[in-house]
């Protein structure tokens, strides 16, 4: 399992982080599909719409979710995941992370330290919702 990310799609990705710390940010990840690597040509910036902890949690509202299926299937795109950041958090996804997740897609998280992102992982759910597997980031 591999995330192919271009230099761009993952600067849009830390730009966005950095802009919305100390809190996390959201968004969601276009691309295709080719064998066991997806590859991410567009990203969608997402409101965190969660009103509290927002350093520390994040909610995507389904009608955010249902827009950036609209707006991939315009685009003849896959809608392959959730990226979020971790401020001042390694990019390990938490437990709060896994009982929201859903088995598929990839979820990629950036860790922010003092306002800087700096370790970019992802991850993907196990089908039985017990954890996460990472999968390779490349470029």
């Amino acid at each position: 399992m591999r995330l192919r990310l271009s230099p761009e799609v993952e600067a849009v990705i830390r730009a966005h982080a950095r802009e919305e710390y100390p809190h996390e940010c959201c968004g969601a990840l276009l691309g295709t599909e080719d064998g066991d690597t997806r590859v991410i040509t567009q990203v969608i910036r997402l409101a965190n719409e969660r009103t509290d902890q927002r350093e520390r949690r994040f909610y995507v509202s389904p009608q955010q979710v249902l827009m950036a299926e609209r707006q991939a299937r315009a685009a003849g795109l896959l809608l392959l995941g959730f990226y979020h950041s971790h401020p001042d958090h390694p990019a390990v996804p938490s437990e709060y992370d896994r009982e929201h997740a859903l088995p598929y897609y990839s979820y990629p998280i950036v860790s922010v330290v003092q306002g800087e992102p700096t370790d970019l992982r992802s991850w993907r759910l196990k089908e039985d919702r017990s954890g996460f597997e990472e999968e390779r980031v490349c470029h």
